[in-house]
């Protein structure tokens, strides 16, 4: 996904033919994307709901092993309740009609999913992250080397679709700050800390039910939530990092589950001499403060999934003491008109009705792995390395 933006993936190289999709599938009425939604829980139905509305998209199956959620996606999913229903994964892959699949399940399925998309030869929009461990992620990332080209292969890595994170990376590459030395990653988030916890299913259940609260089901909160903001710094550095060191730990004990951290700070290091932190705090009640700084010589890029920022020299006279701490540097903002996640899936369908593929395979594998390194540096209480990272499955 290097130097790609959201209008060249749509449009394709220069030169190539752009076909209406109406030409490329015969008529209108038949150049809807057929899809189907693999795991109708909450994600699914989040993501799924954006697809249905989708112009280029039709929704015509859904799957789940949980009757609960299969109904529960009959009511909040548009038009699941004229879909059809799987149970098992593989038979909703083996619809010949069905052209493409939203994979919505716990994250330590992700690879096994992936990989029987990508035999089956469907397009591809996985959400993050590409698995919750090494293993995991190296499985998915042999299957994304056997994948069809043909095939649109997409994340759940919304920032890279944003207008704004466009904007904010096309004035990174036109030198508007210069060369960034410096990034950082704010994940604060959170719930206040729970303090008791029971589950309204069987026992036998509950672990897979609740998979974001275990840490070989999701990764733990550093793969499983903190991945998007490492996605933008790896994003923005133009690869992955060499290093991690880092700090965390627990502020509060889980009622249920296995989290190891609910705050860590990480620094990652990066090819020519570039920093990344990571700081990430949980359990914050309703405070947030989601957001990525660039740093560089001439100025600093923020961005949000809201937002981006310019900031540049300051245009007023100097601080009259230092206690003026007001800001003055602001030179450029934009908002954003809507949720990313739309943007992100206005591209998937568009490029499969334009056959215009692309794949976000290498670059979703690379920042789940960044994730998994700054939980193995603060897990180990020392520096890691990727070599060793990847040596470790």
């Amino acid at each position: 996904m290097d130097e790609v933006t959201r209008r060249s993936a749509i449009a394709g190289a220069a030169g190539l033919l752009i076909v209406k999709p109406e030409t490329a599938f015969g008529s209108q009425a038949n150049s809807a994307v057929s899809f189907g939604v693999i795991g109708t829980g909450g994600r699914g139905v989040y993501v799924g709901g954006h697809m249905t509305r989708d112009p280029n998209a039709r929704l015509a199956a859904i799957c789940d092993i949980y009757p609960d959620r299969i109904d529960m996606a009959k009511t909040r999913l548009p038009t699941a309740d004229k879909a059809r229903v799987y149970r098992d994964y593989k038979e909703l892959l083996a619809q010949p009609d069905i052209d493409a699949v939203l994979i919505a399940t716990p994250v330590f399925l992700h690879p096994e999913h992936f990989e029987a998309a990508v035999q089956a030869k469907k397009h591809i929009y996985c959400e993050k992250p590409a698995g919750a461990d090494v293993a995991g992620v190296k499985r998915l990332m042999a299957a994304a080397e056997r994948a069809d080209k043909s095939k649109t292969i997409a994340f759940g890595f919304q920032q890279r679709w944003s207008p704004e994170y466009l904007t904010a990376y096309r004035l990174f590459k036109e030198g508007r700050i210069g060369p960034i030395s410096m990034m950082t990653s704010f994940w604060v988030l959170g719930n206040p800390p729970m303090e008791s916890f029971k589950s309204p299913y069987p026992p036998e259940e509950q672990k897979l039910r609740h998979w974001a609260l275990w840490t070989d089901y999701s990764g733990g909160p550093i793969v499983e939530q903190d991945c998007h903001g490492v996605d933008t710094l790896n994003w923005f550095a133009g690869s992955h990092p060499t290093r991690a060191i880092g700090t965390g730990g627990l502020r509060y004990k889980p009622a249920y589950g296995d989290w190891n951290t609910d705050h860590h700070n990480i620094t990652y290091f990066y090819p020519n001499n570039i920093e990344g932190w990571l700081i990430s705090i949980k359990h914050t009640a309703g405070y947030r403060d989601v957001r990525e700084q660039f740093f560089g010589p001439k100025g600093m890029l923020e961005t949000a999934r809201t937002y981006y920022k310019l900031h540049g020299p300051t245009q007023s006279a100097p601080l009259r003491n230092a206690d003026d701490l007001r800001d003055r540097s602001l030179i450029e903002r934009g908002d954003s008109k809507r949720e990313i996640t739309i943007d992100a899936i206005e591209v998937f369908f568009q490029s499969i009705v334009e056959h215009k593929p692309y794949s976000m395979a290498k670059d979703a594998a690379e920042s789940t792995l960044t994730a998994i390194l700054g939980k193995m540096a603060y897990e180990k209480r020392r520096e890691v390395t990727w070599d060793e990272m990847m040596r470790s499955a």
